[in-house]
């Protein structure tokens, strides 16, 4: 069962509705989850939170994270996109939304720390015992 999509968890079973809503979730509904309740044949008197969304808690987050993983390249390359033409249209907000999505996905920038000391030693001290 895991060969049909990645965020299904090993061992869990699914209904055949569970797996159309999940499908239908990461793919053309776009993750509007009454879209994709509809699509998976669930009627608009179900309730998603308890009913459809909290029984597949974990594998909401998991689909969430699987589409911010597939658009990290995307983002990689629109960040580059920006150096070849700064005064693009948008170029800002493609700035913002593909630093949002590296720094969710673990790709951050690396920021390194100075310390100075004017030539001066600097003492670290054991702490204090307390007798």
């Amino acid at each position: 069962m895991a060969s049909i999509a990645p965020y299904l968890l090993e061992g869990k079973q699914y209904t055949e509705k569970q797996l159309a809503f999940m499908e239908a979730l990461a793919n053309e509904a776009k993750g509007n989850i009454r879209m994709a309740a509809r699509m998976a044949g669930y009627s608009d008197g179900t309730s998603m939170s308890r009913d459809v969304v909290g029984p597949l808690q974990e594998e909401l987050i998991s689909i969430a994270n699987h589409v911010l993983a597939n658009h990290a390249v995307m983002a990689a390359f629109g960040l580059s996109g920006v150096l070849d033409d700064p005064t693009a249209m948008g170029a800002k907000n493609a700035v913002t939304a593909a630093t949002q999505i590296l720094d969710r996905v673990g790709i951050v920038k690396k920021e390194k720390v100075e310390v100075s000391t004017d030539g001066q030693g600097v003492f670290i001290l054991p702490p204090k015992s307390t007798e």
